[in-house]
């Protein structure tokens, strides 16, 4: 008998597993800096060396019959990083850069008795990131997530409930694991959930949080802190207040993806709904690739349909750029997304039912090996298109929030010199989100001059008029008036102006950004700057200044910038593609051009048609074109030796350089050229 309970008590043990399972555990405290040793993509990554491009923890750990649930904390996550255990995938990192906490679920079986292995490996491109710590929870997602936390958010002015973003942060500034309760109509990420105007009902991890409310760039942002507990549910009342005041004017967002649609991002049609709610814009595109979109009945679905009026559009994908065009019938055909030849692809997009306006989309990103603006497609400098077909589209992106420059500054120059070529081309502002929050939908956006008492009855044909007039601003955190002699505003060709104009320019912003500078640039060269003080005011500068009219026609842009943003509810985007480890973020806020007639004929002339009078006048006598060529600033000039150049002379020749490098205007101009030139020979038609 003592020896049959002896073999009982003996293979129970042996039954037993070798790890006795604890509710929570740290895998590993540390925070891990992932990447390609020696090749940091960010400065800030340069300080460290990275630990590689897989990450190997081992753990203990019995089998688990129900399912688990790992927390991972990571940060600057833009590629797809796999999350391994025992060598088989069961998820990913989120490719979002904030910092947050990602949960995975660890499937029932998945963990070994003993030794446990958790892997988290590089994709095949270069990414910089941080993960750590990582921590086991013996429960199912369902159950971790044990404290409930209930938020509202009214209006300031009317006091009813009102679509908004509401980001939750840890105490570590991370964003915050949750899920909602069922049955709600909102979006959600980790830290992050956009209401269509409805209290939210969330679940949590037991802690302390920060909440915010936002509502984009026109109200206010607000904050609090609260400790969480599973005991009892946390009710937090949050209040915005329209800060910025946008009278006749309508925030617009060209260029808006979905999941659903476009078969990338991660953003479902029904979120994008209360996206475009919560982030206060008015006139929403629907721009999928080469679909043709209606928002209206998941508008109605959703409840969202007086927050914003839906327009179709379509974002012709081709491997010759993309091209957004709007309003378009959703009935009507796709145009031809295969045409590489622009004036064949332009007759396809107009002859869409409907379309009032074309885009060109981040002109600087390359697709299919192809950017509308290389140095081998576009003159950087005089603007002239070397890809050979005509500039036939409205407008052009000069911010995209989703696909940010290093230099943010570049695509204005490049917009700026298709003005100076003579292309009537509206600068806007967009997003180019396809997820609900990774990048912000209308953190870049388009104000145009629009009836907006009505956000569900925008005119949309009297919207579209104005973005072709370039009656629109530009803005990714400040709005920036400007007027010439109190009579002319964007998109006017200011006449019968006096020897000296009176310029009044006006920068807004919400309380929670900051402006510091504001720049005037007259045919694309900075003529004008002012230091602004930080201030929380709405009004971060109004200011008049007087300048003398200029001896020749001119176009005029305002461009206000400030710091960017770090808190987690509008956190400024990283460059899409870098091209510099240096990450400094701004806001921005500009005008379109006002078109100054400065030789008083009553018309407006551009530079390159300036400089062709100016050849014309004096073909065969360089003294005198020199002569002339000293009242024209640098544009006019740069125009000037891209003819010269086209005519078949050599610019550094010795009789041609002894005139050109007399003046300083003159110079620069020419310099300028001559540094897009390379080894093309004279008389080619660069």
């Amino acid at each position: 008998m003592l020896r049959v309970l002896f073999c009982i008590i003996v293979l129970t043990s042996l039954e037993r597993p070798a790890y006795s399972e604890q509710p929570v555990r740290v895998l590993d405290a540390k925070v891990y800096h992932l990447g390609t040793p020696g090749f940091p993509e960010w400065e800030e990554f340069a300080k460290s060396q990275a630990h590689g491009r897989r990450l190997d923890i081992q753990f203990k750990a019995g089998k688990n019959p129900t399912p688990q649930t790992l927390l991972i904390r990571q940060r600057q996550v833009k590629a797809r990083w796999a999350v391994l255990l025992n060598n088989q995938r069961i998820g990913y990192l989120l490719n979002i850069d904030s910092k947050l906490v990602h949960s995975i679920t660890v499937p029932p079986g998945k963990l070994n008795s003993g030794t446990n292995t958790l892997s988290i490996v590089a994709p095949k491109t270069t990414d910089d990131i941080e993960v750590g710590p990582i921590t086991l929870n013996a429960k199912p997602e369902a159950e971790i997530f044990s404290a409930s936390l209930n938020v509202s958010v009214t209006d300031k002015q009317t006091g009813q409930a009102m679509p908004s973003r509401i980001t939750i942060v840890d105490t570590h500034g991370a964003l915050a694991a949750l899920r909602p309760a069922p049955d709600q109509r909102l979006a959600y990420r980790p830290g992050v959930v956009y209401t269509g105007g409805d209290p939210v009902s969330l679940r949590l991890l037991p802690g302390r949080y920060t909440i915010y409310a936002s509502r984009g760039f026109e109200y206010s942002a607000t904050k609090t802190t609260v400790t969480v507990r599973a005991e009892k549910p946390s009710n937090v009342q949050l209040t915005l207040a329209h800060e910025v005041p946008t009278p006749g004017l309508v925030a617009t967002d060209t260029h808006i993806h979905t999941l659903t649609r476009s078969g990338h991002g991660d953003s479902t049609e029904h979120e994008r709904m209360y996206t475009i709610a919560g982030e206060g814009i008015e006139f929403a595109v629907a721009t999928d690739h080469n679909h043709h979109a209606d928002y209206r009945p998941i508008q109605k679905s959703t409840g969202t349909s007086a927050y914003f009026t839906a327009v179709t559009g379509n974002e012709v994908t081709t491997k010759t750029g993309h091209f957004n065009a709007f309003p378009i019938n959703p009935a009507s055909p796709v145009p031809d997304a295969k045409l590489t030849d622009w004036t064949q692809l332009m007759k396809s997009i107009r002859a869409t039912p409907g379309v009032r306006v074309v885009v060109l989309n981040h002109p600087r990103n390359t697709h299919s090996g192809f950017s509308p603006v290389a140095p081998e497609n576009f003159n950087r400098i005089t603007g002239r298109n070397l890809y050979g077909a005509p500039y036939s589209f409205d407008a052009i992106e000069v911010v995209t929030s989703a696909a940010m420059q290093s230099d943010y500054m570049a695509p204005y120059q490049d917009w700026f010199a298709m003005l100076n070529w003579g292309h009537a081309i509206t600068g806007v502002g967009s997003s180019d989100t396809h997820d609900v929050s990774r990048f912000i939908l209308g953190q870049a956006r388009t104000y145009v001059e629009c009836p907006d008492t009505k956000p569900d009855k925008i005119n949309i044909t009297k919207a579209c008029e104005s973005f072709r007039n370039m009656r629109a601003y530009i803005s990714m955190g400040l709005l920036t008036h400007m007027q010439v002699d109190d009579r002319y505003r964007s998109g006017d060709i200011a006449t019968n102006l006096n020897k000296e104009m009176k310029i009044h320019t006006r920068v807004l912003g919400p309380s929670w950004i900051r402006a510091d500078r504001l720049e005037l640039f007259a045919n694309g060269h900075r003529i004008l700057y002012r230091a602004l003080p930080p201030t929380a005011k709405i009004e971060k500068a109004n200011l008049t200044f007087t300048l003398p009219r200029p001896a020749h026609d001119t176009h005029l842009i305002a461009i206000a910038t400030g710091p960017g943003i770090t808190e987690p509810f509008w956190e400024s985007p990283r460059p899409y593609v870098p091209t510099t480890p240096k990450h400094t973020p701004r806001v921005q806020g500009a005008t379109n051009p006002i078109f100054i007639d400065g030789n008083g004929d009553g018309k407006y002339t551009s530079p390159r048609a300036q400089a062709r009078q100016l050849l014309d006048q004096h073909t065969r006598d360089l003294t005198a074109l020199f002569k002339a060529l000293i009242q024209y600033d640098q544009a006019v000039a740069a125009q000037a030796a891209a003819l010269l150049h086209q005519a078949g002379h050599d610019l550094n020749s010795l009789n041609l350089r002894r005139h050109w490098i007399r003046t300083p205007s003159i110079k620069t101009g020419f310099t300028a050229f001559l540094g897009t030139l390379g080894n093309v020979p004279p008389g080619s038609d660069k």
